[in-house]
């Protein structure tokens, strides 16, 4: 039994722990390193926080009848990063039918998961496009990371159809879908707009409208088939890569060989997807002629019903082949979309001021993993250019830069006293790279904004800063070490009468008929400390076998979940340890198959 309250024992002990944690926490604030780490931190690949809105009424059955939708948003789910990327769903039709909070991939079960909620999604009448977009804004508030790149990513017909016996008229959802889109711009949401026309109704000029005004990119397909595709342009547009088309073949029944050439050995992951309406094998064999397992550690494998999607992490630079073996006659589309850990910033200038006249020397470097790239054949695979921007007349201008080198380097002469914003882009067949933009001020001579300089060796600073910075280090330190435990006995005090926050969605699967009762939504809130999940199925005699699991607050409004010997409790299809608490975050599902009656408690915990 779980105590309520923590005794003065208890307590002493927990203490005694925490020490030597606070301690530690004391001495990497206090050290001068610390800084480094968050700069390392900083300069880590990009990572997507993207919300997939989906149109699930009626209306879609005609559009996409075969749910290629639902494939796509699966397969744009497996080319994602399982090392943080964040991914959240909304289904809506004139309501949000369902949805699922943002949730941080972390394994190939997380992405099953979420692979699976699409499965489940049901469709229902009436469209207000409004409620979609509006929810999917706010999925992205609630959690998106501000180091992430956030997006939205919609799929629908571009048509409301709003319930006649309904109160909502057509200016308001007008009205509620203009608020929706504005703040997304503000944020900095892209949405992503795919429009299904294959009953000629798509209505572009909507679609088309969420797209631009938040910088995202529209497209409209007649074929449900061409999503694949599509979302491959989506994820890479984002992540400034570019699709490479391998090869279409027309398979034979026989094993037929596809070239799948790494550039470099900046590539971290190579997502090879093979779209095909029929089942394929594949075999693969790296630049050392060495056939690779598929899957193994560092490949891995995704399959569905209308695709298959390999990913080679961190491959070899260098030729691998592929075969793929196919049904006689079936097309198959090979696309190949490479995630880069690279970075292209602009060195400081070298001056603070500029006026008409002025030629700057303009220099610019790649990165990996926060070091600098000095490999000059990367560069000179790469074509790079300056774009100076006169602000003031709009023109923009584009220099080539000399790329002899392991830079990029130019000039650029301003021409007249004006305001001017400079970047540099560089690219490949694979992707492309932007750096930040450098403001310049040639009506005062000022430069008004400049990335950091790069010129000070790594970990450099001035003797005075040094000194100055480890005192003040130790002294916030120490400042810290008191607040930390002042506020660790706080909240060990505080721990019995903790609240609850967001809501446990609650279905009952009937083992002897397979039925399954419509999702009930249980709010947390009204329960203090703990709660049983007996107390959530109100207390039904039947199922009094669930008191036997047992909920406690988490950190980071998460859930602890605690079971007694002779309860299981599933996750993703396995036995899940709750020894120890086993933590869950908003978008988590579970299952507690009961031994008393043949009945399975479905729950999912939303935020």
């Amino acid at each position: 039994m779980l105590r309520t309250q923590l005794c003065p024992r208890t307590t002493k002990n927990m203490l005694k722990r925490l020490i030597p944690v606070l301690f530690l926490i004391l001495c990497l604030s206090a050290s001068p390193f610390a800084v480094l780490r968050a700069s390392a931190a900083s300069a880590a690949p990009s990572r997507i926080d993207a919300v997939l809105l989906i149109d699930v009424s009626n209306s879609m059955n005609k559009s996409d009848k075969n749910n290629i939708a639902g494939e796509a948003m699966k397969m744009f789910i497996d080319m994602l990063s399982t090392q943080g990327d964040k991914v959240g769903i909304v289904a809506y039709t004139d309501k949000v039918q369902r949805e699922k909070a943002l949730l941080q991939i972390g394994s190939a079960g997380d992405k099953q998961d979420l692979k699976d909620f699409i499965d489940g999604l049901d469709r229902g009448p009436y469209t207000d496009i409004a409620v979609g977009v509006e929810e999917a804004v706010k999925v992205l508030e609630n959690g998106s990371d501000p180091g992430h790149e956030p997006m939205i990513v919609m799929l629908a017909d571009g048509n409301n159809d709003l319930n006649e016996s309904g109160s909502r008229t057509q200016s308001q959802s007008d009205q509620e879908l203009f608020a929706a889109v504005d703040a997304a711009k503000q944020k900095g949401y892209p949405i992503y707009t795919i429009g299904l026309n294959a009953d000629g109704k798509l209505n572009k000029n909507i679609l088309a409208g969420l797209s631009d005004e938040t910088g995202g990119k529209a497209f409209t397909t007649d074929s449900a088939d061409d999503l694949p595709q599509i979302l491959s342009e989506i994820f890479a547009s984002h992540l400034k890569l570019k699709v490479v088309p391998v090869q279409s073949i027309t398979a034979n029944g026989s094993y037929q060989d596809v070239t799948v050439g790494v550039p470099n050995s900046s590539v971290l992951e190579a997502n090879i997807s093979i779209m095909s309406s029929q089942p394929v094998t594949a075999k693969l064999t790296d630049p050392s002629g060495k056939e690779v397992a598929i899957p193994s550690n560092d490949v891995l494998l995704s399959k569905s019903s209308s695709y298959s999607l390999i990913k080679l992490l961190s491959p070899e630079q260098g030729d691998w082949k592929l075969q793929v073996k196919g049904v006689p006659k079936d097309k198959i589309d090979i696309n190949l979309v490479f995630n880069y850990d690279l970075e292209l910033k602009i060195d400081a200038l070298p001056s603070a001021s500029y006026k008409k006249g002025d030629t700057i020397d303009i220099v610019s470097y790649l990165y990996s993993n926060g070091a600098q790239v000095t490999l000059s054949n990367l560069y000179q695979d790469m074509k790079a250019v300056l774009l100076a921007t006169d602000t003031d007349t709009g023109a923009v201008q584009e220099i080539p830069l000399d790329n002899s080198g392991a830079e990029f380097k130019g000039s650029f002469k301003i021409k007249e006293s004006h305001n001017y914003e400079l970047k540099v882009r560089a690219e490949e067949s694979s992707f492309y790279r932007e750096s930040d933009v450098l403001k310049i001020d040639a009506k005062t001579g000022a430069v008004s904004t400049a990335p950091a300089a790069t010129s000070r060796p790594a970990g450099e600073e001035p003797v005075q800063d040094k000194e100055s910075s480890n005192t003040l280090y130790f002294i916030i330190g120490g400042v810290l070490l008191l607040i930390i435990a002042a506020v660790a006995v706080w909240m060990m005090r505080k721990q019995a009468n903790r609240g609850f926050v967001g809501q446990m969605v609650v279905e009952v699967l009937d083992g002897n008929t397979g039925e399954k009762t419509y999702p009930q939504y249980k709010k947390l809130s009204g329960f203090r400390g703990k709660f049983t999940l007996h107390q959530l199925l109100q207390l039904a005699p039947e199922l009094k076998e669930s008191e036997k699991v047992v909920f406690t607050p988490g950190k980071n409004d998460r859930l602890l979940l605690r079971s007694s010997e002779g309860i299981t409790v599933e996750r993703s299809g396995r036995a899940a340890d709750t020894s120890h608490g086993l933590e869950l975050k908003s978008g988590d599902r579970i299952s507690v198959p009961l031994q008393t009656v043949d009945k399975t408690i479905l729950l999912e915990f939303l935020i």
